[in-house]
């Protein structure tokens, strides 16, 4: 059977990924910290982010690919900034990078860091993360809020609100954030009516084909 179709630039995605048999992938706060990461380190240079959870057992994100010129001028930002800050700047030529490559080695980063620090063996995840292609502006919103309640809907907490590993707390506050959050707003209009959205429930058959089938 083939697997999953390799990620493109340029497009938006819902990924998701759990643990295989449905186990935990992470067991204390810094689990949740060590993820977000090598996040960074992998995933900021290909994709833009407009929201995530991480849960006991599995995981929620919603980004585009970035294009080959938009991975360029992450490249460059970053040499400027490094340039910047130390006199000894490592000389590197840019080269593309494949958005599948890069989120299977955040996933292999870290499932080997997890076996390491708990004496674990075997798979941490399922074999492949799942990924859907999102094609309309008219699913963003139901996907995000879906995303962000998703603690409350599988009883992690009472309320989606009190969750702190997901992008909601980000954007509704004044704080600087690697989400990006202007975009997120600006689908919504404003804060009030991102935050106002949130609270009712959505028919996810609305959203069904982006979702994945049998999980969690």
């Amino acid at each position: 059977m083939a697997g999953p179709r390799a990620l493109e630039m340029g497009i938006m995605y819902h990924i998701y990924h759990r643990g295989n048999n449905r186990e935990p992938i992470f067991f204390e706060k810094k689990n949740y910290l060590y993820f977000l990461h090598l996040y960074v380190k992998y995933i900021e240079p290909i994709a833009y982010t407009f929201a995530y959870c991480l849960m006991n057992n599995h995981l929620h994100l919603m980004i585009r690919t970035k294009t080959e010129a938009e991975q360029e001028a992450y490249f460059l930002d970053q040499k400027t900034s490094e340039a910047l800050e130390s006199s000894e700047v490592k000389v590197e030529v840019w080269k593309p990078r494949s958005p599948s490559q890069q989120f299977s080695n955040l996933f292999n980063s870290y499932a080997k860091a997890m076996n390491k620090t708990y004496g674990r063996t075997g798979s941490l995840f399922e074999n492949k993360f799942g990924r859907k292609v999102i094609t309309s502006e008219r699913y963003y919103h139901n996907l995000i809020i879906y995303i962000h309640r998703n603690p409350q809907l599988h009883g992690f907490v009472d309320d989606f609100r009190d969750w702190p590993w997901s992008s909601y707390g980000a954007i509704v506050s004044d704080q600087e954030t690697r989400v990006q959050k202007t975009a997120v707003l600006e689908w919504f209009d404003n804060t009030n009516e991102f935050s106002h959205s949130h609270s009712r429930e959505i028919d996810e058959t609305n959203i069904a084909h982006l979702l994945p089938d049998d999980f969690l």
